[in-house]
């Protein structure tokens, strides 16, 4: 579990593809705290790592989630978003978070408003009934809070310093990120389908 309180940004260091797809990520965590199985939310997807090094670690990626995430689309030199696994006792400072991504999300609007800046995203069809205003949502492993929703277009309003501790701050339109729904607003849908 995770809160999406991205804590590194770490780079693609480089991808090798025999079998599972290897991504080798270079971290300012103390890789000599990390242990070999250990969970990563790497932009927001869980990954276990399986080799470490003085300032990196590798993690392999299957297929399965290829299929479903934007890390298809990493290439060597890329920034991600970076969290280890909740520990008993930590500050829950976001929201709960799973690392397994619902699907992607499309940046359809960037537009600065005072220092912050709004991103208008594009939710598939089967995902944007559990986006609600005020609500949260995990975008690229980063929890925030929905300002607007319009029909499968949602806001988010980034501030400075999210945009300087994440990979927000160079944000592109087109640009598709992973997005995991609120957990509770899961649970909350599948009661009213069944009553």
């Amino acid at each position: 579990m995770f809160t999406g309180i991205v804590t590194d940004m770490g780079e693609i260091r480089a991808l090798e593809q025999a079998g599972d797809l290897t991504a080798r990520i270079g971290t300012a965590y103390d890789t000599a705290g990390i242990e070999i199985g250990a969970s990563i939310a790497c932009d927001g997807v869980c990954l276990t790592v399986v080799t470490l090094g003085d300032d990196w670690f590798d993690v392999q990626i299957s297929a399965e989630t290829l299929s479903k995430t934007n890390l298809g689309s990493w290439e060597a030199g890329k920034r991600v978003n970076l969290e280890r696994a909740l520990k008993v006792g930590d500050e829950l400072g976001g929201h709960i978070v799973s690392g397994h991504v619902d699907g992607l999300a499309e940046v359809v609007s960037i537009q600065d408003e005072g220092d912050s800046t709004r991103v208008q995203l594009r939710a598939p069809d089967e995902l944007a009934k559990f986006i609600a205003p005020k609500g949260s949502v995990a975008l690229n492993g980063t929890s925030l809070t929905v300002n607007e929703v319009q029909g499968t277009v949602f806001g988010i309003n980034f501030i400075p310093h999210t945009k300087e501790v994440t990979t927000w701050g160079g944000v592109k339109l087109g640009d598709k990120v992973n997005l995991e729904i609120d957990t509770m607003a899961r649970y909350v849908a599948r009661l009213r389908e069944m009553s």
